[in-house]
């Protein structure tokens, strides 16, 4: 990569933005995705290699610690959660916590690929 290409800025919040919405970081029209969390190894659009840009866990972690936040804090300081029978409150709690978490980690990782895609890990500046 020559030192001009190294220079140009990525904007971030643009990129997360695309990412979050399943398309290609850097034209916002090919697709992220070719399953449900599997990256296309090159954008169909523009030819961008989306397959340098590993997530790993990270978006996992940031999905648990969102959900653990807005789901599972909130439930502790209902009553209803504790007077209600557990054979009521697991069912429903669970099913929610499972469309939430299956909905929401490809969205995250998604924007996490964007991210990475701005801030080109592995590119050395100097």
């Amino acid at each position: 990569m020559t030192d001009t290409a190294l220079q140009v800025r990525r904007p971030v919040w643009r990129s997360i933005k695309r990412g979050l919405a399943h398309k290609c970081p850097n034209c916002g029209e090919g697709r992220l995705f070719t399953r449900y969390l599997k990256v296309s190894p090159v954008c169909e659009h523009c030819g961008e290699d989306l397959a340098r840009y590993r997530a790993d866990d990270g978006p996992a972690y940031l999905t648990i610690l969102l959900v653990g936040h807005l789901v599972i804090a909130p439930m502790l300081f209902f009553p209803i959660v504790w007077e209600t029978s557990p054979l009521v409150v697991m069912p429903i709690a669970l099913s929610a916590i499972t469309v939430i978490t299956l909905t929401a980690l490809p969205r995250i990782k998604g924007g996490f690929v964007g991210l990475l895609w701005a801030i080109r890990p592995g590119d050395h500046q100097h």
